[in-house]
């Protein structure tokens, strides 16, 4: 069976200066399968948001796809007419973005909000897309829901907000949702009831998900696979518990290392210094003639310096870029 979508060499630039173009996203290739929940892991600059963005063609404007391929449903959206596309977002592919407060219009009411999406790929009475607005709230929101459809966003909490993104990014039970930091602005407990309801919607269809992310705790016990992002280009992908317990890439590991670990004795932090991962993330003007990592990691090696290592299958779910490894 084919995947769900199939990303192949994808490539963005941004022009910050006429004349002057820098790549945000190079040869990025992945594939999500129908049921999965890919992990998209990386630091602030990785390229994650752009990602996100290409695979849904609303790039800004300053932006451009170079080239690449994005099958979805065996169709290639970088080939797809704008009427299609707007069919599909919403329809077919369900987002969720960083920050809802900005997301969500400020004096529509939350279940109209919700009814809106639905209504704009399902020609139905007004009656039936209320009827689907305050059902799907309720799957959401269970108890809380007849209040939440007649509330505005400024009424709401931060994770009952989040909780209205989700439920306008499912209405229309698409077959694939992109969650671009859907937990960024929210504090721990919630955060961890918002990957709860991830994992319920999971169980309840045969949902994908791109589930994108700076902080690896989110992914444990959600995601199937990891795709680590880093300057633009895939270091490492694999099953999640390899990725997360085994990692193979001196980034993926600097990453993981960056966790806040737990006391022992209950759920507060320790007083000993996090570690840092050297030096800042590279710009977009950085050359492609070394590794993009040279610089940050420990372990150099010559060859680092010479040129970009290419990806090495591990095992045949596992691969990741590194000279440690050959290439």
């Amino acid at each position: 069976m084919k995947p769900l979508l199939e990303v192949l060499d994808l490539c963005v630039t941004y022009t910050a200066w006429p004349g002057e173009r820098s790549t945000a996203l190079s040869g990025v290739s992945f594939a999500v399968e129908r049921g999965e929940t890919l992990g998209v892991l990386g630091e602030s600059g990785s390229g994650k948001s752009t990602l996100a963005a290409a695979l849904l063609r609303v790039i800004h404007a300053n932006g451009k796809i170079e080239k690449g391929v994005v099958r979805f449903e065996g169709r290639d959206l970088m080939q797809a007419h704008a009427s299609e596309l707007r069919r599909i977002r919403g329809g077919r592919i369900g987002s969720i973005f960083q920050e809802p407060l900005l997301a969500l219009h400020p004096a529509i009411r939350v279940g109209e909000q919700v009814g809106d999406v639905f209504a704009a790929h399902q020609p139905m009475s007004r009656r039936a897309v209320r009827e689907r607005s305050r059902q799907v709230l309720k799957t959401v929101f269970s108890k809380e829901a007849e209040g939440i459809a007649d509330a505005y966003p400024h009424q709401l909490s931060g994770g009952q907000r989040a909780r209205v993104l989700i439920s306008q990014a499912v209405v229309c039970n698409p077959p694939l949702v992109i969650a671009d930091e859907p937990t960024a602005s929210l504090d721990p407990m919630t955060q961890n009831e918002v990957v709860s309801l991830f994992r319920s919607l999971r169980e309840q269809s045969e949902l994908s998900m791109i589930l994108i992310t700076h902080n690896p705790l989110l992914l444990a016990g959600l995601a199937d696979r990891i795709l680590v992002l880093y300057a633009g280009k895939v270091v490492e992908i694999g099953p999640a518990e390899d990725v997360l317990y085994s990692p193979r890439h001196p980034y993926t590991r600097d990453l993981l290392r960056c966790v806040p670990p737990l006391s022992q004795g209950g759920g507060s932090i320790g007083k000993s210094k996090l570690p840092v991962i050297h030096e800042d993330s590279p710009t977009l003007e950085v050359s492609e003639q070394k590794c993009s990592f040279d610089g940050r990691g420990v372990a150099r090696m010559e060859a680092c310096t010479l040129r970009e290592p290419t990806a090495l299958a591990l095992t045949d779910a596992h691969k990741v870029s590194c000279f440690k490894y050959g290439g």
